[in-house]
This record gives C-alpha cells, structure tokens and sequence, in this order.
C-alpha cells in the first residue's frame, strides 16, 4: 500500500479542508465529552450531531449551554439553540461555532447505529489499558534474553607504561640539565678545533 506523507504546507493543509469528502469532513466534526460521560460512556472524542447538548468552551460565549439545531458541513460550524444575535434589520441569526470550541454534556441516542459506533470505541479503549497495563509474555521473554546475553562489567586494565606525574622541583631541574647540556657540548668542540690548529701549526 502507498503511504501517504503528512502535509506540513499551510495551503495545501486548507485546500484539503476545502475539498474534504463528506466522510473525513464528519470525523473533523469531533468534539470532547464532558468527564461524567467519559466515564460512563468509555469515550474520549466523538463527532457532534444535531440533538447533542453542548457547552461552548472558548470565544465570547463561554459557558453557554444548548442543544445543538444544525450542522453546516460545507462551512465547517454548528448552530445552537438560543446563540443568537439581531442584525441591523431586527431579524435574529444563529452565531456558527466551531466544533473544537465545544464540549458535549448529553449525547442524543435516538440513532441504534450511534449506540454502535459508542459500544465499538468503548471496546477499543478498553483493550488498549489492558495492552498498556500487562506487558505481552513475548517482551518479558526478550528482556530475560536480554539480562543472560550481557555479561558483569569488568573494569578494562590500561595497557602500556604507567605515566606518573613527577614533582615541579625536578621538572626545573631536569630543564636546566638540559639547556646546559648543548653548551658544554659547544665548548668542547671548540677546544677541539683549537687543538687541531696547533698540531697543524706543529706539522708544518
């Protein structure tokens, strides 16, 4: 199967928005459910549906509640009941929600096949803990193998010589030693120069 890489370009990343199918526009339509049904239902996430109560998180109508009336998928916002404002002429217009601004507090079952898709995700996350929770007999075989292939730490010995520091005082002193050295060689290779000269001089 061909992979598909993930889009990181701010324009193309919309124009997918734009032409999205019907299908992947419903699942962008998820919203998160309040802590009382997470834990009664099992599920984190589901995608908002005409019937559910909902509560604006975000934005200027924080901390309304109501009933959602419709759903635009083209525009990519939802319409509450009771989030309303009158425009210039006196006629009321529902103010459009994002669906990520919005926290379902009652969901609508009326639909079997809703009840569903809620006793699947439920089924899922449930499997999930218990693989999280208990590690597979397969990883703790591995690690056993594991523990028996890596043998005790020996400390490793430094092969050659060992290097000890010498003291500062003999430093110095083995330095002068040194320095002095070529100048002794350099006097007696001019006495010797000397000598040569006077038993050519005796010679001749």
């Amino acid at each position: 199967m061909q992979t598909m890489k993930p889009v990181t370009k701010p324009t193309k990343q919309r124009k997918m928005l734009y032409q999205a199918p019907d299908h992947i526009r419903y699942k962008l339509f998820a919203a998160p459910l309040s802590p009382e049904l997470r834990t009664s239902r099992g599920v984190k996430t589901l995608p908002v549906r005409s019937g559910d109560t909902v509560r604006v998180m975000r934005g200027d109508h924080k901390g309304f509640e109501g009933k959602i009336t419709g759903i635009d998928r083209k525009k990519y916002r939802i319409r509450i009941e009771g989030l309303t404002r009158e425009k210039v002429d006196g006629t009321t217009v529902f103010i459009p929600i994002h669906p990520s601004k919005v926290m379902i507090t009652n969901l609508n079952l009326d639909d079997k096949w809703r009840k569903k898709i809620v006793e699947r995700k439920k089924e899922a996350r449930t499997k999930m803990e218990e693989v999280a929770e208990k590690p597979t007999e397969a990883a703790l075989e591995v690690k056993e193998e594991i523990v028996k292939e890596k043998p005790p730490k020996k400390k490793e010995k430094r092969k050659g010589k060992k290097v000890t520091r010498k003291p500062a005082k003999e430093e110095v002193e083995e330095k002068t030693e040194k320095e002095e050295k070529p100048k002794a060689k350099r006097t007696k290779a001019k006495h010797k120069t000397a000598e040569k000269l006077k038993e050519e001089s005796e010679v001749g």
